[in-house]
């Protein structure tokens, strides 16, 4: 009788061993379905935060390449009014209209996040200017910029053209 209590108990413990290995596994895989949810979630959240960036780089810099086209608009400009400004004073009330569309040209450009580039005096900085030459002047020292051939411009922090320069090499 013994035996047979034995015997059941054997048999019991078996089956409570086969009952917990499914178990085990239930819960083995209740773990690696949530650290999947959650790496999921994570990446989720990761790509919507670079899908935001993106975003917000194309709104800044979408229009990049017709400022870049305006601002050689503005070049001619400026060039034309310094050459005007040489000449005749005939040429004196076309030159004031035409600093007063400069004037709202450069407006523009400000409202939209285009700014100039700070050159004449300025160490030179390899990151906004193009040195153009190098030449000797006195009372000046060596890096500083003394010509501006042309302008500078940075959209929204982001350089879109380097200032070409004369830089001082004594």
């Amino acid at each position: 009788m013994t035996e047979e209590k034995e015997q059941v108990e054997s048999e019991a413990k078996e089956e409570e061993k086969i009952e917990e290995s499914p178990r085990e596994e239930e819960v083995k895989e209740e773990e690696d379905f949530k650290s999947k949810f959650f790496y999921l979630a994570a990446e989720m959240e990761n790509m919507k935060r670079r899908h935001e960036r993106e975003r917000e780089n194309l709104i800044k810099f979408g229009n990049e390449r017709i400022i870049s086209s305006l601002v050689s608009i503005l070049d001619d400009l400026d060039r034309s009014l310094e050459h005007a400004q040489k000449e005749d004073e005939n040429f004196k009330d076309l030159i004031l209209g035409l600093e007063m569309v400069r004037t709202n040209f450069l407006e523009v450009l400000l409202k939209n996040g285009v700014k100039s580039v700070e050159s004449i005096g300025k160490e030179f900085d390899p990151n906004f200017h193009e040195a153009m030459a190098q030449q000797p002047a006195e009372g000046k020292k060596d890096g500083e910029i003394i010509t501006e051939f042309q302008k500078g411009y940075i959209l929204n922090g982001r350089l879109i053209r380097p200032a070409k320069v004369v830089v001082v090499k004594n």
